[in-house]
């Protein structure tokens, strides 16, 4: 009973149970085990919200922590003013928001806690996981193994795999954490700074080029966008953090030259899954032909059986492309939603549990309870809708100001760094915030993405609370201070 009750303590065995336990939330078959499961997880990380808040102080030294509790204290009081029969929901989320908070990002303030061993754990378990969904996914997929059963579309989810997963956009987004995980995995101060077993190159190499080959097929905009913006942001800390003294015409030079790159890295990777698509699906097209020969089946892609219906569907070849031809897939409707959402109450919000409540009964009803229309695919709206622009500037000075000292310990401890995580955990976080334009992510919703980005903040939180007494002695950070005292 002494054990259970220690491991109960244990925030970093929490997050590690509750990351996997969202990530299977996403994997056909799994998904209602993994979501009874969540439920007592939840509880387990209100828990600690408690636990940590009294035993270390965590919200008096969280950093930036006047601001995240200016923003808690404003969206309750939203939430209060905009009662309605969705109050259950609304402090369902604000209590999620106090994880991600605390427990996540706050991981900081837990005291001797060994950050780089729970990121070694975190990344070798989607190293290996997704490996094996994918490899599952692809494997049916060349064997004309598809189908529907109630709402899950196996393999194939309207024209674009999707694999094991539950979605092609969550598989998009999944193939792109574990290519960054396998980046990291590389770095050699990670690697000498645990004592756990190494993940061996070839699931490395298994592990890129399978999630590739998802990424390339699940044809998920969103999450092409993040991967060449992870690649970007890299490759602007390469051109400018190992260099010093640089000249104003080297630097505009270099500028030039990454939004060359950049361009030519977005037109590659378009082009490029064009042109996989179509050959790829030449080569389905094929296979399921010879599968059909051998297994004496005359047509084994004429028709789909539905679970749910009994009755033989029409099945059209894969071109793994979206069916929906509108670059926007319908978020530009669920956008001007927003703003009809905004003017009800633009200065506190009218909390995130009313969204599609008052879309209903109070706008054009373009939002519903649905899977694709419950939420504004926008996470700066979803904010700016629930908490009003009071909430939403507070939200805002809070990751500004954490992003500040997050890039001034990127390029002023360069040589710390360079072989270092931190790079990596940087150019992610700011591709996530591109990223965030385009799906429900940031905060306002319980998934793998959303605690993911959270988990990331929590990493770098803890090398800057590490890194910081080193970086305090530079002239960029006292400077102010400096000149404070003088005057």
């Amino acid at each position: 009973m002494i054990a259970v009750k220690e491991k109960l303590k244990d925030s970093s065995l929490f997050r590690k149970l509750y990351i996997a336990d969202l990530f299977f939330c996403n994997i056909a078959f799994l998904q209602i085990p993994a979501y009874v499961l969540l439920v007592f997880l939840f509880v387990w990380g209100v828990g600690l919200v408690i636990y940590n808040q009294r035993v270390n102080n965590t919200f008096f030294k969280l950093r930036f922590g006047l601001w995240v509790g200016a923003f808690l204290v404003f969206s309750l009081l939203s939430i209060i003013i905009n009662f309605s029969a969705t109050i259950l929901y609304s402090l369902i989320m604000f209590i999620h928001v106090l994880v991600c908070f605390f427990v996540f990002y706050g991981m900081h303030t837990e005291p001797n806690f060994d950050f780089r061993s729970e990121l070694y754990s975190m990344a070798r378990f989607i190293v290996y996981v997704t490996t094996v969904a994918n490899i599952i996914g692809i494997f049916c997929l060349m064997f004309g193994i598809r189908f529907e059963w109630y709402w899950i579309k196996f393999t194939i989810y309207e024209n674009r795999f999707t694999g094991v997963y539950v979605n092609p956009n969550l598989l998009g987004f999944v193939s792109v954490v574990s290519i960054v995980c396998c980046h990291m995995l590389y770095k050699e101060k990670l690697m000498k700074s645990v004592f756990q077993p190494r993940v061996s190159k070839i699931w490395i190499f298994t592990c890129i080029a399978t999630n590739l080959f998802s990424l390339i097929l699940c044809d998920s905009n969103a999450s092409l966008v993040l991967a060449l913006a992870y690649a970007i942001v890299y490759l602007i800390y390469i051109f400018f953090a190992d260099k010093t003294g640089l000249s104003a015409s080297k630097i505009i030079f270099k500028i030039i030259a990454l939004v060359v790159v950049g361009a030519f890295l977005a037109s590659s990777a378009l082009m490029l899954r064009t042109i996989c698509q179509t050959g790829f699906s030449v080569v389905l097209s094929k296979t399921n032909s010879i599968i059909s020969v051998i297994m004496g089946d005359e047509d084994i892609t004429s028709g789909i059986s539905s679970v749910e219906t009994g009755n033989p569907q029409e099945k059209k070849d894969v071109t793994f492309g979206h069916e929906n031809k509108n670059i926007d897939s319908g978020r530009f409707k669920l956008w001007k939603e927003s703003i009809n959402l905004f003017k009800i109450s633009p200065f506190i919000g009218i909390s995130n549990g009313n969204i599609v409540f008052y879309s209903e009964e109070y706008s054009n009803g373009v939002l519903n309870y649905s899977y694709h229309k419950s939420d504004l695919h926008n996470g700066y709206l979803t904010i700016l809708v629930s908490t009003g622009i009071i909430g939403f500037l507070l939200f805002g000075i809070f990751g500004f100001r954490f992003a500040k000292h997050s890039a001034q310990h990127l390029f002023l401890q360069k040589k710390t760094f360079r072989n270092d995580v931190y790079p990596c955990l940087f150019a992610f976080l700011f591709a996530y915030l591109i990223y965030a334009m385009f799906e429900k992510a940031l905060l306002y919703d319980i998934s793998f993405m959303v605690m993911w980005f959270w988990l990331m903040m929590g990493y770098m939180s803890c090398y800057i609370a590490k890194f910081e007494p080193m970086l305090e002695t530079q002239y960029l950070f006292h400077r102010k201070r400096l000149t404070r005292t003088l005057l």
